[in-house]
Protein backbone atom coordinates (compact mmCIF):
# COMPACT_ATOMS: atom_id res chain seq x y z
CA UNK A 1 0.00 0.00 0.00
CA UNK A 2 1.30 3.45 -0.90
CA UNK A 3 2.55 5.53 2.02
CA UNK A 4 0.88 8.90 2.33
CA UNK A 5 1.43 11.94 4.54
CA UNK A 6 -0.65 14.96 5.43
CA UNK A 7 -0.21 18.30 3.71
CA UNK A 8 1.03 19.73 7.02
CA UNK A 9 3.63 16.97 7.32
CA UNK A 10 4.76 17.65 3.75
CA UNK A 11 5.14 21.36 4.46
CA UNK A 12 7.06 20.68 7.68
CA UNK A 13 9.37 18.21 5.90
CA UNK A 14 10.05 20.70 3.13
CA UNK A 15 10.86 23.42 5.65
CA UNK A 16 13.08 21.11 7.71
CA UNK A 17 14.98 20.04 4.60
CA UNK A 18 15.74 23.67 3.84
CA UNK A 19 16.31 25.10 7.32
CA UNK A 20 17.92 22.20 9.19
CA UNK A 21 19.39 19.94 6.51
CA UNK A 22 20.51 22.96 4.51
CA UNK A 23 19.24 22.14 1.02
CA UNK A 24 18.05 25.42 -0.57
CA UNK A 25 14.50 25.69 -1.87
CA UNK A 26 15.76 26.44 -5.37
CA UNK A 27 17.69 23.15 -5.38
CA UNK A 28 14.56 21.23 -4.36
CA UNK A 29 12.61 23.06 -7.06
CA UNK A 30 15.14 22.08 -9.70
CA UNK A 31 15.05 18.46 -8.55
CA UNK A 32 11.26 18.47 -8.70
CA UNK A 33 11.32 19.93 -12.20
CA UNK A 34 13.86 17.37 -13.41
CA UNK A 35 11.69 14.54 -12.11
CA UNK A 36 8.47 16.00 -13.54
CA UNK A 37 10.11 16.50 -16.92
CA UNK A 38 11.43 12.94 -16.80
CA UNK A 39 7.93 11.65 -16.01
CA UNK A 40 6.71 13.48 -19.10
CA UNK A 41 9.47 12.09 -21.31
CA UNK A 42 8.45 8.57 -20.32
CA UNK A 43 4.88 8.97 -21.52
CA UNK A 44 3.91 8.25 -25.11
CA UNK A 45 2.36 11.70 -25.39
CA UNK A 46 2.81 14.01 -28.33
CA UNK A 47 5.12 16.76 -27.05
CA UNK A 48 4.85 18.81 -30.21
CA UNK A 49 3.51 21.92 -28.45
CA UNK A 50 3.41 22.31 -24.67
CA UNK A 51 1.75 25.00 -22.56
CA UNK A 52 2.84 25.52 -18.96
CA UNK A 53 0.20 27.33 -16.89
CA UNK A 54 2.03 28.78 -13.89
CA UNK A 55 0.62 30.41 -10.78
CA UNK A 56 2.48 32.95 -8.66
CA UNK A 57 3.89 30.64 -5.98
CA UNK A 58 6.46 27.88 -5.84
CA UNK A 59 4.19 25.47 -7.71
CA UNK A 60 4.35 27.95 -10.56
CA UNK A 61 8.11 28.06 -10.12
CA UNK A 62 8.24 24.29 -10.53
CA UNK A 63 6.30 24.64 -13.76
CA UNK A 64 8.58 27.35 -15.09
CA UNK A 65 11.60 25.15 -14.40
CA UNK A 66 9.94 22.31 -16.33
CA UNK A 67 9.24 24.71 -19.20
CA UNK A 68 12.90 25.64 -19.40
CA UNK A 69 14.07 22.01 -19.21
CA UNK A 70 11.75 21.05 -22.07
CA UNK A 71 12.73 24.08 -24.13
CA UNK A 72 16.45 23.29 -23.96
CA UNK A 73 15.61 19.81 -25.28
CA UNK A 74 13.98 21.38 -28.32
CA UNK A 75 10.32 21.13 -27.29
CA UNK A 76 8.12 24.05 -28.38
CA UNK A 77 6.96 25.41 -25.02
CA UNK A 78 4.83 28.43 -24.17
CA UNK A 79 4.25 29.87 -20.70
CA UNK A 80 0.96 31.29 -19.42
CA UNK A 81 1.45 33.31 -16.23
CA UNK A 82 -1.46 33.66 -13.80
CA UNK A 83 -1.60 35.73 -10.63
CA UNK A 84 -0.24 39.06 -9.47
CA UNK A 85 3.46 39.56 -10.29
CA UNK A 86 3.80 41.33 -6.93
CA UNK A 87 3.06 37.99 -5.27
CA UNK A 88 5.65 35.93 -7.15
CA UNK A 89 7.80 33.93 -4.73
CA UNK A 90 11.56 34.46 -4.85
CA UNK A 91 12.08 31.07 -6.47
CA UNK A 92 9.35 31.82 -9.01
CA UNK A 93 11.07 35.07 -9.96
CA UNK A 94 14.38 33.26 -10.39
CA UNK A 95 12.83 30.61 -12.63
CA UNK A 96 11.02 33.24 -14.70
CA UNK A 97 14.27 35.14 -15.18
CA UNK A 98 15.94 31.94 -16.38
CA UNK A 99 13.08 31.19 -18.78
CA UNK A 100 13.42 34.67 -20.26
CA UNK A 101 17.17 34.11 -20.67
CA UNK A 102 16.37 31.00 -22.71
CA UNK A 103 13.72 32.92 -24.67
CA UNK A 104 10.82 30.71 -23.62
CA UNK A 105 7.73 32.56 -24.94
CA UNK A 106 5.14 33.99 -22.56
CA UNK A 107 1.64 34.13 -24.04
CA UNK A 108 -1.05 36.73 -23.43
CA UNK A 109 -3.76 35.26 -21.15
CA UNK A 110 -6.40 36.94 -23.32
CA UNK A 111 -5.18 35.34 -26.54
CA UNK A 112 -4.47 31.69 -25.78
CA UNK A 113 -5.19 29.26 -28.62
CA UNK A 114 -6.00 26.29 -26.40
CA UNK A 115 -6.63 23.94 -29.31
CA UNK A 116 -3.06 24.04 -30.62
CA UNK A 117 -1.43 22.52 -27.54
CA UNK A 118 -0.78 18.79 -27.31
CA UNK A 119 0.19 18.88 -23.62
CA UNK A 120 -0.75 21.31 -20.85
CA UNK A 121 1.25 21.38 -17.62
CA UNK A 122 -0.78 22.54 -14.63
CA UNK A 123 1.38 24.47 -12.16
CA UNK A 124 -1.19 26.92 -10.81
CA UNK A 125 -1.74 25.81 -7.20
CA UNK A 126 0.15 23.34 -5.04
CA UNK A 127 -0.95 21.38 -2.00
CA UNK A 128 -1.10 24.56 0.09
CA UNK A 129 -4.42 25.67 -1.42
CA UNK A 130 -6.76 26.20 1.53
CA UNK A 131 -9.84 27.89 0.08
CA UNK A 132 -12.11 27.42 -2.92
CA UNK A 133 -10.77 28.48 -6.29
CA UNK A 134 -12.12 31.90 -7.25
CA UNK A 135 -11.88 34.67 -9.84
CA UNK A 136 -10.31 34.12 -13.23
CA UNK A 137 -8.58 30.99 -11.94
CA UNK A 138 -11.93 29.23 -12.30
CA UNK A 139 -12.11 30.19 -15.96
CA UNK A 140 -8.57 29.05 -16.72
CA UNK A 141 -9.02 25.70 -14.99
CA UNK A 142 -12.18 25.13 -17.02
CA UNK A 143 -10.29 26.00 -20.20
CA UNK A 144 -7.57 23.50 -19.32
CA UNK A 145 -10.20 20.80 -18.82
CA UNK A 146 -11.94 21.66 -22.09
CA UNK A 147 -8.74 21.65 -24.14
CA UNK A 148 -7.90 18.58 -26.28
CA UNK A 149 -4.41 18.31 -24.74
CA UNK A 150 -3.12 15.72 -22.31
CA UNK A 151 -2.60 17.25 -18.87
CA UNK A 152 0.23 16.81 -16.38
CA UNK A 153 -0.26 18.27 -12.90
CA UNK A 154 2.76 19.35 -10.89
CA UNK A 155 2.48 18.07 -7.29
CA UNK A 156 -1.34 18.05 -7.32
CA UNK A 157 -4.11 19.06 -9.74
CA UNK A 158 -4.96 22.70 -9.07
CA UNK A 159 -8.17 22.97 -7.09
CA UNK A 160 -7.93 19.54 -5.44
CA UNK A 161 -7.62 19.46 -1.66
CA UNK A 162 -4.48 17.56 -0.74
CA UNK A 163 -5.87 16.52 2.64
CA UNK A 164 -9.38 15.40 1.73
CA UNK A 165 -9.25 14.68 -2.00
CA UNK A 166 -12.29 16.89 -2.49
CA UNK A 167 -12.65 19.49 -5.22
CA UNK A 168 -12.46 23.07 -3.97
CA UNK A 169 -15.04 24.52 -6.33
CA UNK A 170 -13.29 23.43 -9.53
CA UNK A 171 -10.21 21.33 -10.21
CA UNK A 172 -7.92 20.49 -13.09
CA UNK A 173 -8.50 16.95 -14.38
CA UNK A 174 -5.02 15.57 -14.95
CA UNK A 175 -3.98 12.52 -16.93
CA UNK A 176 -0.74 12.38 -14.93
CA UNK A 177 0.17 13.85 -11.56
CA UNK A 178 3.84 14.17 -10.65
CA UNK A 179 4.13 14.57 -6.89
CA UNK A 180 7.18 14.63 -4.66
CA UNK A 181 8.52 12.82 -1.56
CA UNK A 182 5.25 11.10 -0.65
CA UNK A 183 1.68 11.12 -1.90
CA UNK A 184 -0.55 13.38 0.17
CA UNK A 185 -3.48 11.79 2.00
CA UNK A 186 -6.16 13.25 -0.25
CA UNK A 187 -4.53 11.99 -3.45
CA UNK A 188 -5.47 8.36 -2.80
CA UNK A 189 -9.09 9.04 -1.87
CA UNK A 190 -11.57 7.49 -4.34
CA UNK A 191 -13.11 10.88 -5.14
CA UNK A 192 -9.69 12.21 -6.19
CA UNK A 193 -8.99 9.54 -8.81
CA UNK A 194 -10.79 11.28 -11.73
CA UNK A 195 -8.62 14.34 -11.15
CA UNK A 196 -5.27 12.72 -10.28
CA UNK A 197 -5.05 10.35 -13.24
CA UNK A 198 -1.84 8.32 -13.06
CA UNK A 199 0.08 9.20 -9.89
CA UNK A 200 3.89 9.16 -9.88
CA UNK A 201 5.69 9.82 -6.60
CA UNK A 202 9.20 11.20 -7.09
CA UNK A 203 12.06 11.28 -4.58
CA UNK A 204 13.73 14.70 -4.56
CA UNK A 205 15.65 14.41 -1.29
CA UNK A 206 13.05 15.77 1.11
CA UNK A 207 13.96 14.79 4.68
CA UNK A 208 10.81 13.11 5.96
Amino acid sequence: MMKTISVKQAQQADLKTQKEVGIPGLVLMERAALKAADNLWHTNWNLNHVLVVAGSGNNGGDGLAVARLLAVKGVHVDILLLGNPKHYSDEHQTQLHTCKYYHVPVVDPKNVDWKKYTVIIDAIFGTGLSRPVAGNYVDFIKKINQAPARVQAIDIPSGLNGSTGKVMGVSVKADLTSTFAYAKNGMVKPEAKPYIGKLIVNDIGIYC
